[in-house]
């Protein structure tokens, strides 16, 4: 599992998140690399069974730090960065409110950045994001959506408060390295899904009024394993020479949004409902113009652009994964859902 890399074993790389779905992958692939000054940053009330878990299965894992901390804390922060080469920041917060997520994106990676640049040997900083920051309100549906693709620029009317804070949270990490020096890589999974993680994902449908309603009928899935999304984030922290670099992360094949469904009621059938997009963007429509009217009395959570980014549907490329880091997954789409799906058994 030999790589061409910037940071020898023996560098010190923090990953934060540590403890979470695919920051635990993320370890578990670098110890498998050979690295092993490692260091874990997670919150002070994480449990920590599953982390442990895999730490025993590397006797180098035994060189393995684990510092529990708050990234809204500075002092905090220069515990964590102290001495470190490479930071894979997967640390995420999920806030409902944007006062939140702009505090648990943005500012605690200000405070990591900064403390980055003081403390660490700043080799390369791994920022994290998500498919959450593109909009395709303007682009024809099922057009490639690809790094070059549109931001979205109206969160607030999206009503999503976590895709604001990884927009700001990019444009801090991009600022800093146009005006500090700071050399960065900037990942954006899709769809990721694997054993740990039993909701399906808002792309597929919405739980609600009791039942399943599904609403990406055809639509093509963004879809990457998690152990998949884990080593192209390893291989981004390490390969040479993609500095200032965007990388997607989708695996090679994808299903559909129907097919996904269909294989998740094998193991256990429920009542689902499915809307076809004109329909639902046509509702999504008249409750984002009723709650205008109604300043705010009833929530905006549907609306013409949240319809377009999770159900209008895009076709997806990996090409930039392979052609730069040389990446291609290591699990296959049959045996990850395999995978996926015996967790409900």
């Amino acid at each position: 599992m030999s790589v061409e890399s910037i940071v020898t074993p023996a560098d010190k790389i923090l990953i934060t998140g540590s403890n979470g779905f695919i920051g635990t992958r993320a370890l578990e692939n670098l110890l498998a690399r050979g690295f092993f000054n490692l260091r874990c940053f997670v919150r002070p009330s994480s449990k920590l069974e599953k982390l442990q878990k895999i730490l025993a299965q590397f006797p180098a894992a035994k060189n393995v730090e684990i510092v529990a901390g708050d990234l809204l804390s500075r002092e905090d922060c220069r515990r964590a960065a102290k001495d470190v080469a490479v930071i894979v920041h997967l640390a995420a917060g999920f806030d409902k409110s944007f006062a939140g997520a702009f505090m648990n994106s943005a500012l605690a990676t200000r405070n990591l950045l900064d403390a980055f640049l003081e403390l660490g040997k700043p080799r390369r900083f791994v920022n994290v994001s998500s498919f959450a920051v593109y909009s395709n309100f303007k682009m024809e549906r099922h057009a490639l959506l690809d790094e070059n693709c549109p931001l979205e620029t109206e969160p607030q009317a999206r009503n999503d408060a976590y895709g604001f804070g990884k927009l700001k949270q990019e444009q801090l990490v991009r600022d800093y390295g146009a005006q500090r020096g700071l050399k960065w890589v900037i990942l954006r999974p899709g769809m990721v899904y694997g054993p740990g993680k039993s909701d399906l994902s808002g792309r597929i449908g919405i739980n609600t009024f009791g039942f399943f309603i599904h609403l990406g009928g055809r639509n093509e899935m963004p879809m990457t394993f998690v152990d998949n999304c884990a080593d192209a984030i390893v291989l981004a922290a390490l390969k040479p020479g993609v500095d200032g670099e965007i990388f997607n992360v989708v695996d090679d094949e994808r299903w559909t949004s129907k097919e996904f469904l269909a294989a998740r009621k094998e193991t256990k059938n429920f009542f689902s409902v499915w809307l076809p997009y004109p329909l639902m963007k046509f509702g999504c429509g008249l409750w984002e113009n009723f709650s205008k009217k109604r300043h705010g009395q009833l929530p905006p959570v549907f609306n013409r652009r949240r319809c377009a980014a999770e159900w209008g549907g895009n076709t997806f490329s990996n090409e930039k994964l392979h052609k730069l880091l040389g990446w291609s997954p290591k699990i296959k789409t049959v045996d990850a859902m395999k995978l996926f799906l015996a967790q409900y058994k």
